[in-house]
């Protein structure tokens, strides 16, 4: 039967594993959050009518709202992460406090940010929402900078570590792909978080940038972790 084909096909039973995890749900909401960002931007350049904006302004705002609510408790999750990055003893130097540093930014943009939920679901307005948002954005945006150092250092350690190869030996080939592998890995959070980084940047006005800036990043960043908590229930 076609239908029990499809029914209990790989793919199904991979997705309903995906769709299991908060993250995987988290994801899906960011890439259609930021997506529709940039296309209420795109619909306003373009003169379209109010009507045809406001669905997708409206996408932005309940898929932003509910994401906020899925986040709340998060918090805790990064304070144990910098704990045990901070207990480690094998770990480099640099990665470990860039991993430190990291933990505690997200803890603490999540803390700032949980502050913020009764007043932006307007259960409880709130006059301070609007500082500790922006308190949550900078949080974030340390956070950010610390694993795009993190990032940065990895390559730089991966270049040093090819040096030294012989890609003639059949162990130096297998280090090569190793490394191949984990090069490619590295570039790809490295450009997930240089696009994460517009959005506490251009919230908190480090940088000039419209929301169809921010939105393609945001989409762009969105995927490339919908991809990897893909690959992680496969």
């Amino acid at each position: 039967m076609v239908a029990d084909a499809l029914v209990y096909h790989p793919t199904v039973a991979h997705y309903l594993r995906f769709v299991a995890t908060t993250v995987g749900r988290d994801k899906l909401l960011r890439t259609l959050q930021y997506f529709s960002r940039f296309y209420a931007w795109y619909l306003l350049r373009t003169n379209s009518p109010v009507r045809s904006i406001a669905p997708w302004e409206a996408i932005k705002k309940q898929f932003g709202l509910s994401r906020k609510l899925l986040r709340v408790g998060k918090n805790v999750e990064h304070f144990k992460a910098a704990a045990v990055a901070a207990d480690s003893k094998n770990m480099d130097p640099v990665l470990k406090y860039c991993a430190v540093g990291r933990q505690l930014g997200y803890a603490m943009y999540l803390s700032f940010d949980m502050i913020t939920y009764l007043d932006a679901a307007g259960i409880r307005p709130s006059s301070g929402a609007k500082r500790m948002q922006r308190e949550a954005y900078k949080a974030w945006f340390t956070g950010l900078m610390f694993n795009t150092i993190a990032g940065v250092y990895t390559l730089w350690q991966l270049g040093q570590r090819e040096q030294k190869i012989d890609k003639k030996d059949g162990e130096g080939v297998v280090e090569s792909k190793k490394i191949q592998r984990e090069r490619t890995s590295t570039n790809l959070q490295l450009i997930s978080d240089l696009c994460d980084l517009t959005v506490p940047g251009s919230a908190l006005g480090y940088v000039n940038l419209d929301d169809g800036i921010v939105g393609l990043a945001g989409t762009v960043s969105s995927l490339i972790a919908v991809w990897g908590t893909w690959k992680k229930t496969a």
